[in-house]
């Protein structure tokens, strides 16, 4: 069941449409709710709510748009739609008058905008429910890739050749340390506004030329952020994720990204279950009990040609690849909402190996991608992409959303994919490959 309001405002005044709520002259009676799931439109909270509703939990998503897949599953008791952007201060208010009158006990959230939001306005928003995320200064540690990196520095860890860059000004002095090719990113993914009026999202870019260079600069400055100019590895990607509270580390698990999009450092699209390596997966339980980072974590590292890993960074939240986590047995999903909720945490010790986990729409995009982009350093060659994505159809593996016990949202994605990208985005894609191709 979906929720929907046009007036932030007015939202201890609107309809919930549930069964089980009315208002009554002692006040208004409300459903309880154990958890609620923020950034519902993301592929891990779908995972979230599969995992915390089989276990017999009562769970809410909200999202700030309509087109939300993870409405339609079974586990989902009830959706909420945001008529507010993701971390303004209009999406606090909604938030808090939701958690007023219907409570939940934990919340969880999966985004650099609302993890910023919760950050930010923590001991407000603890009043109405625990929040399943590590606190500060363990927290303010893991957002802050420079930061994150001086801490594995002092760890001995390997980290990639860099320099912080706070303007176009200081280019010329990275290029004559880095060199070419290069990549840029943001020490902070998400970022306000000097009067955090508004917020944004900066990604990494791989630059190859002086003047990409500058441009990327000038543009994931623009709120005034600091970026790290980084030498480009182009070994094999691999991303550890702990569970870790009370000192002890209850579940480890290691996976290697064959495809991610954008093809540089974005979203596994094509992900398989390894063995945890004695190297990346003894110096992420290092580096987070170093750091003291409890909840959920994932630990990203890149190899280099002859195979030493570097530290990439650290995601302090449920991240976009958990489920094969869950669906090779360790269940980091149920982990965090029984440390979020003072539950006995249980301990994992193993898990498949060998699983392969695919996002078809990512995948589609990052081998169109690949096309477009053919030639650049890191960037599979054209025919070669192509020929792996026919590939991967013959190989067993489980795909994102679909679960043959809950199908809606899978049929929901396949819908929203077929409306919106086939019939705009894919196929402007392929007219810049014609074009490209001339």
């Amino acid at each position: 069941m979906v929720y929907r309001s046009s007036n932030v405002e007015n939202i201890a005044d609107a309809k919930y449409g549930l069964a089980e709520q009315h208002k009554s002259s002692a006040g208004i009676t409300t459903k309880k709710y154990d958890v609620l799931v923020l950034d519902a439109a993301l592929r891990q909270s779908l995972v979230a709510i599969r995992s915390l509703g089989q276990r017999g939990l009562k769970v809410a998503a909200l999202e700030a748009e309509t087109a939300v897949p993870a409405f339609s599953s079974r586990w989902c008791q009830q959706g909420v739609i945001c008529p507010a952007n993701a971390g303004s201060e209009a999406y606090l208010n909604f938030l808090e008058r939701w958690l007023e009158q219907n409570g939940a006990n934990v919340i969880i959230a999966s985004s650099d905008s609302t993890v910023a939001l919760l950050r930010q306005y923590r001991e407000r928003l603890e009043k109405y429910a625990q929040i399943a995320l590590a606190r500060d200064p363990a927290m303010g540690l893991a957002i802050n890739k420079e930061l994150t990196l001086e801490v594995a520095g002092t760890l001995g860890l390997g980290i990639p050749r860099g320099l912080a860059v706070h303007s176009i000004q200081d280019v010329s002095a990275a290029l004559k340390e880095i060199g070419l090719p290069a990549v840029i990113k943001p020490v902070e993914s998400w970022l306000w506004s000097e009067n955090q009026e508004y917020g944004a999202r900066f990604a990494s870019r791989l630059v190859t030329t002086v003047d990409e260079a500058k441009q990327a600069v000038e543009e994931l400055t623009q709120l005034g952020g600091v970026t790290l100019f980084q030498q480009f590895l182009t070994g094999r990607r691999e991303a550890i994720s702990v569970m870790y509270a009370n000192n002890e580390v209850h579940a480890s698990f290691a996976q290697w990204a064959k495809r991610t999009e954008p093809p540089l450092g974005g979203t596994s699209v094509l992900r398989q279950s390894i063995p945890l390596p004695p190297d990346t997966g003894t110096q992420a339980e290092r580096l987070i009990r170093e750091m003291d980072l409890e909840g959920y974590a994932e630990i990203e590292f890149r190899r280099d040609r002859a195979g030493i890993p570097y530290l990439m960074e650290i995601n302090p939240r449920l991240s976009a690849s958990v489920e094969i986590a869950v669906r090779s047995g360790v269940d980091f999903p149920k982990l965090l909402y029984q440390w979020a909720s003072g539950e006995t945490i249980d301990t994992v010790s193993s898990y498949r190996v060998g699983n392969w986990m695919r996002y078809l729409k990512g995948d589609i995009m990052t081998t169109i991608e690949a096309i477009q982009q053919r030639g650049r350093p890191g960037v599979t060659p054209p025919a070669q992409a192509v020929l792996s994505f026919a590939a991967s159809f013959l190989k067993p593996m489980d795909y994102d959303y679909v679960d043959w016990h809950d199908l809606n949202p899978a049929i929901k994605a396949s819908m929203e994919f077929t409306s919106s990208w086939v019939g705009g985005a894919i196929v402007k894609r392929f007219s810049r490959l014609k074009r490209s191709f001339r």
